[in-house]
């Protein structure tokens, strides 16, 4: 059987018929849906040693050889002025960043370091003072490296109470400027990448570190995750919400799937595969309790809630973080796949393979926007229609190969215009977040590979930016200057042609 083409799997899955739209402006977007940009702690501010920050697990993998790590990264600790000055001169409406747990609490619990406190108190500051909206993540991979030394981190329940302790004290002393929170970063691709069979933070080397039961690390895992993000969303609405009015909620790594062909093994192996990638997260989070395809499956492997857990679970997010880059075709055949790489294990448990569609590699990826739009027709219509914001989505380029970064811009505009497609067949999706503001050190590639709309020069001391296309077309976009069309996106690529080199 031939495999169908990707629009006509986006049309078994889901029932529709698409008509993709080419023109668009901010102003076609409701009033108050946020278009931001994204970073976190330990790939933009760099000083990972200075005023008091003790080390992640982040910091630790990290320095296990001579390779690249994020002791300087992009200097945003020092340059946080000047960046939200870019990001005022762009036009952003709202930026995202996390908290480095072990730069505001040194140890892990207790003591608060005061330094750590003051740097996130005036960044906040700054944003404020220049109408950028505050989106913070409180978990971004990194863990205090005492925590994972005392009690191997996610995979112990007692993370539960030092995490609450750590969403506490973020709330008390950021939450009457921030109304934004997501608990933990891409928590599903979190479980799955840095336990079981993944590649363990903290330890040197990081690969196939395991306690010896690796086949359910992952689903404890992430089950822990599920319990801390309740308990830090519970008291938020005990303790914090009524004054401060804000909103707590989970995101999610979310592959775009589609069956890759029209029969019946590959249509039931799509869905497996969303149970184990959505499912697992979002269905306690909706609806109290994991899938039962998952329970049937993995059996005691699988954590059960309690009764107690899965009251507290269940309704503790306010709207689910939606972080994505990726779309692939599902097979109920055995096939080579990149994905599985990540951890064989979970993997071999949903039964499927994943297959690239088009050019795609972990490093880059072609722009396949239907995927985000089928992503959030299926939250719609199997999660109640939550409230969504798109935390990351970008484009991967070769570090310092143009500042004309053509492709990019292609690639953003194409996912914007299909957030619009998805609001307008009824998703309740309130923001997009490009990942990310400026040139970080990359999780996958280190300083090879950068998606940033400003071009960061690693070798400068200074860590100079310079604007590339993508800044100059997002700015545009969110300034009402440009709509989003073939003529427009030429004109301003001629205008910026004078400043493409580095």
């Amino acid at each position: 059987m031939k495999p169908l083409s990707l629009f006509s799997s986006f049309i078994l899955v889901t029932g529709l018929a698409t008509c993709y739209i080419d023109a668009f402006t901010r102003n076609d977007f409701p009033e108050d849906f946020l278009f931001g940009a994204a970073t976190s702690a330990y790939q933009w501010e760099g000083a990972f040693d200075e005023d008091g920050k003790t080390p992640s697990v982040w910091d630790t993998t990290s320095h296990c050889d001579n390779g690249d790590n994020g002791d300087i990264a992009s200097d945003g600790y020092h340059k946080y002025k000047e960046d939200v000055k870019l990001m005022a001169e762009m036009g952003l409406e709202s930026f995202r960043f996390s908290i480095s747990w072990s730069r505001l609490i040194p140890n892990g619990r207790g003591p608060i370091n005061p330094k750590g406190l003051l740097f996130y108190k005036n960044l906040i500051k700054e944003l404020r003072g220049h109408g950028i909206e505050p989106h913070v993540t409180l978990y971004h991979y990194d863990l205090p490296q005492s925590l994972e030394d005392e009690y191997r981190g996610w995979i112990n329940r007692k993370i539960i109470e030092d995490f609450t302790a750590f969403a506490d004290v973020c709330f008390r002393e950021f939450g009457d400027d921030v109304k934004l929170w997501t608990t933990i970063n891409e928590a599903t691709l979190f479980a799955i990448g840095s336990y079981g069979d993944g590649m363990r933070y903290g330890h040197c080397p990081p690969i196939n570190y395991s306690t010896g039961n690796s086949c359910t690390e992952t689903y404890i895992a992430g089950h822990n995750m599920l319990l801390a993000h309740a308990s830090a969303s519970n008291l938020y609405k005990l303790k914090y919400k009524t004054k401060q009015r804000g909103s707590v909620g989970l995101s999610i790594y979310a592959y775009g799937l589609y069956p890759y062909t029209n029969s019946k093994d590959d249509e039931i192996a799509t869905q497996r595969a969303e149970a184990f990638l959505f499912g697992w997260m979002l269905k306690p989070l909706v609806f109290g309790d994991y899938p039962d395809i998952m329970k049937r499956t993995l059996g005691s492997r699988l954590p059960v809630f309690s009764e107690e857990e899965s009251e507290q679970v269940k309704g503790s997010s306010d709207f689910v973080g939606v972080i994505h880059y990726n779309t692939f075709y599902v097979t109920n055949r055995p096939a080579p796949s990149l994905v599985t790489t990540i951890n064989e294990l979970f993997f071999t448990d949903i039964g499927a393979s994943l297959i690239a569609t088009g050019n795609a590699s972990l490093f880059e990826f072609d722009a396949i926007p239907w995927g985000l739009e089928g992503i959030l027709e299926h939250l719609k219509q199997s999660y109640n229609n939550p409230p969504i914001y798109i935390l990351e989505n970008g484009k991967p380029m070769k570090h310092g190969s143009t500042l004309q970064d053509t492709p990019r811009v292609e690639f953003i505009q194409a996912y914007i215009g299909a957030v619009l497609n998805a609001i307008k067949n009824g998703s309740d999706t309130r923001g997009y977040f490009v990942w990310s503001m400026v040139d970080l050190y990359e999780l996958i590639g280190g300083y090879m590979t950068s998606y940033g709309m400003y071009y960061v020069n690693f070798s400068d001391p200074g860590r100079k930016r310079s604007p590339k296309l993508s800044a100059s077309w997002y700015s545009g976009f969110l300034n009402g200057t440009i709509d989003v069309a073939s003529q427009d996106t030429i004109q301003l690529q001629t205008k910026f042609s004078g400043s493409s080199s580095l």
